[in-house]
């Protein structure tokens, strides 16, 4: 009876074997898959750049007052006078409210001179007013000064469509990258395919500082704009077929 036996457990070996290899995936056919023949793509990357030249026509100004008083709420209180007398001035100059921001309020107090004693406070208080026309963006420095502007920041330039203007920054630079790619591609033997990814790799679009700090002393200034440069940059990155 031993050899039946040994030769029934032949038996179950080879048909567990079997049953095993039909349950087993084939992975020698995966190596001849279309995805394999295809290999990784090939890319071109690039980074373009764009830049409009546009002349500001816009300013801000900054119209501040220093003020004294024996008390904390003296000093607010006198300087606090001092500023609406100014943001009134401008206003009848022709801005417009929605153009005139509270930018700071602060309060020190006054020491004597061994430092022992509080002699008084010191307040300050300043606004910004944005002027939409150049042309008389200057007299609006003569009009603070006269009401008691004594602290004269700016004017900062800017373009009333910045915005508009960057976007078309941004397609220069766009234009750019493709332009460099496409020289690239052709060097390479190649030629440009279609864009894979793009990424705004940074746009500026900086106010121009100009230089008044006690120009309200000064009459009839005159605002100069000169230009303004707004710049954006890309990374595209293209196939290369």
């Amino acid at each position: 009876m031993r050899p039946v036996r040994i030769a029934a457990v032949a038996l179950l070996v080879l048909v567990a074997a079997a049953l095993a290899g039909v349950g087993r995936p084939d992975f020698s056919r995966s190596g001849d898959s279309e995805s394999d023949d295809s290999g990784p793509t090939r890319s071109i990357t690039v980074n373009g750049t764009g830049t409009v030249t546009t002349v500001p026509d816009e300013a801000t100004f900054t119209f501040g007052v220093d003020a004294r008083g024996e008390t904390a709420s003296g000093a607010l209180s006198a300087a606090a006078a001092a500023v609406e007398k100014i943001t009134n001035a401008v206003k009848d100059a022709g801005v417009d409210g929605k153009d005139i921001q509270t930018q700071d309020i602060s309060l020190s107090t006054l020491t004597s001179s061994d430092g022992r004693h509080i002699d008084g406070y010191a307040a300050n208080a300043s606004i910004t007013v944005h002027a939409n026309d150049l042309d008389s963006a200057g007299q609006l420095v003569d009009v603070a000064g006269a009401a008691g502007a004594n602290n004269v920041y700016g004017p900062s330039l800017s373009r009333s469509d910045a915005e508009e203007l960057a976007d078309k920054a941004l397609a220069d630079a766009v234009a750019d990258a493709r332009r460099k790619a496409e020289s690239l591609a052709e060097a390479a033997g190649g030629s440009l395919g279609q864009v894979i990814s793009v990424s705004e790799s940074g746009s500026s679009v900086p106010p121009m500082p100009y230089a008044a700090r006690q120009a309200a002393l000064a009459s009839d200034i005159d605002i100069e704009p000169g230009t303004q440069d707004i710049h954006a940059s890309v990374t595209v990155v293209f196939e290369l077929r």
